[in-house]
Formats: C-alpha cells, structure tokens, sequence
C-alpha cells in the first residue's frame, strides 16, 4: 500500500526533532497550504528561472538556494520578471528558500497572487536536501501494518508473529525485563524504504509503546520501565513466528535451511519456534537474535557444524578404507 499524498500544512506539521528537524517557518503564499505534494523528489529551478521551461519539473517541491536568490536578485535589478511569472503559471507545490534567505518582491507577489506557499529553513542547502529527501522517501514508501510485536534485542530489529493468544505479548515483555527494548506492540507499521529496507514503528503514535497483558491489562511500558525500554522505530531484520507445538510437525532440529518471509517484497529471514510449557521462548529469541548477528558477520553456526561432521565422516571413511586395505595386504 502506498502512502497517502501529504499537504503543505503537513508538512509543516511533521513533528520533527534533533537530525531529522527541517526547520521550517512559512513566509507566504497562506491560500495554498492545501496544495499535494505528491513526490519525494525535489527540484532546483536554475532553469526556469532562466528561462527554460521544457521539462520543468514543477510537481516537485522547488528548493531556492543561495544562487537562485542572487539570479532572482539580478532579475529584479534588471526589471526583467517575465521569467518568475511564467514560473508561477504551474501549480508548484511549494517553495522553500534555504540559508535564511527570503524571496524578492517580484517573487513574493506573485507566489501571494497565485497562492503558491513560501517557505523558509535556516539550514544550508544540501543538509536540508538530505534531511527533506530522506523524510520525504520514508513518508511515500510502501507501506502495510501486520499484528504482531515488534523489539530490538541485541541491536537486532525482531517482529514477532503468531496467533492471538500465543503469548506475543508475555515474551516480549520478558525480553523488556531483560533490558530489551520494545518498538510496537499489537500493530507494526512497516515502511519499505529504498526498495530494501523494511523500517518498522507503532501504527499510532500515542498507544505504540503500551502492551495488552491478558490478566492484567494495558501497561504503559515507558512508564513501567524508563525511556531506555522503548525506540520509535527500527529496521525489521528478523522474523519470529511462534505456534503452539505440534507434535505432528517436523520442526528444523539444525538450522541450515534458510527461510524467509516476504514483507513488501523484501525476504526477511524467519524462524518458527514451537510453543509448550517449559520451553523458555524470551531466552530463545535471544539466542536467535544472537545467532543472526554472528550470520550478518559471516559466520554461519550450522554450516560449519554440518561442515565439520562432513570432514569427519570422510575422515573415518578414508581411515577405515586405508586400514582394511592394509589388513588385507
């Protein structure tokens, strides 16, 4: 599912902090904060306001730095503006100056007359690019929502999946206990990001960090355990299924066969771990994440054991050959 198209209100809205602030202040143009942007792609109008208009990308957010406003300058200075209002005759999205910078006269009068939105950022133009780009592809990439909880444990981004009542919830809050950190709990808002990157938070902000415990209720997990027991969001890099034991299933005793689930058209790596009374499922989640953190550094614990038994076999194979051959001598 892709995202819904955002406004320019929305997007001074965006709650933004610290790396990802963008800084934005709006200096005009009020009649068109309803305008769409409908790309994450944005666009530097050097052309256009040169006068060149084929190919004029003017659905994107147009990012006006420090040389546009010395062009838009001259312009002014010259009395030639039949450019600008030209640029104008598009319905822009926006356009934001950077570095502080604010439009001329021409340029303000006839953003304010066609109710083009004109906003400002203190930032230099290639960090606020960055920031803007980076924020805009994560807004606009596919995206679904799965019920399921998603933790980090051990730097690793695990969402744990199953039936209602499987004990999701109970194991994720076990791994909490054990200085683990919790993402979403109940429903997981997946972003694909860059083709490949599944990024994973709570589908609603306000109840994200919360958990259901049947028999207890709704626990407030930021509360229960400090701020260090939470993250907003985090890459989905493991996949735990977890079913009630079957004693009629075959589960993998070894670990060499590599299965995946497809999560918006990226293959996460997924294990299924059986559920019974004894079995402790938050320490082997644990050693899961673990084991998947030695795998991403090339070490494949299974392999190599399966690796191992192979030289031995052949070994004892080649000895019992060399030794019957020389009894036989």
């Amino acid at each position: 599912m892709a995202a819904k198209p955002l406004s320019v209100l929305d997007l001074l809205d965006l709650d933004l902090k610290e790396h990802n602030s963008l800084d934005l202040q709006m200096l005009g143009g009020r009649a068109g904060l309803a305008r769409t942007i409908m790309y994450p792609e944005l666009n530097r109008p050097g052309l256009a306001l040169f006068g060149f208009y084929e190919l004029f990308a003017w659905q994107r957010i147009q990012i006006i730095g420090r040389g546009e406003v010395a062009y838009l300058k001259k312009l002014e200075s010259e009395d030639k503006t039949d450019t600008i209002k030209k640029m104008f005759e598009w319905d822009i999205p926006c356009c934001i100056f950077t570095f502080g910078n604010e439009p001329t006269g021409a340029f303000f009068e006839e953003a304010d007359r066609t109710g083009c939105p004109i906003l400002q950022t203190k930032l230099e133009t290639a960090d606020f690019v960055a920031r803007l780009t980076r924020i805009l592809y994560t807004i606009f990439a596919p995206k679904k929502n799965m019920h399921g909880v998603l933790v980090e444990v051990y730097g690793v981004g695990i969402l744990i999946l199953g039936e209602s009542g499987v004990g999701k919830s109970e194991a994720a809050l076990e791994l909490i206990k054990l200085g683990h950190r919790l993402v979403a709990d109940d429903v997981v808002e997946i972003h694909c990001v860059n083709g490949n990157i599944l990024l994973g938070m709570g589908a609603n902000k306000i109840i994200a960090h919360h958990m259901e415990i049947r028999g207890v209720g709704v626990v407030n997990i930021t509360h229960l355990f400090g701020v260090g027991a939470i993250r907003d969001k985090k890459q989905v890099q493991l996949v735990v299924k977890l079913e009630n034991w079957d004693a009629d299933k075959n589960y993998d005793r070894v670990g060499l066969d590599e299965v995946y689930e497809e999560i918006l058209g990226v293959n996460v790596p997924r294990i299924e771990i059986p559920v019974k009374p004894g079995r402790n499922i938050p320490v082997i989640i644990e050693t899961a994440a673990m084991n998947e953190r030695l795998k991403n550094m090339g070490y494949h614990a299974a392999k190599e054991f399966n690796h191992n038994i192979l030289k031995w076999i052949e070994s004892e194979t080649a000895r019992s050959v060399y030794f019957g051959q020389h009894d036989v001598i």
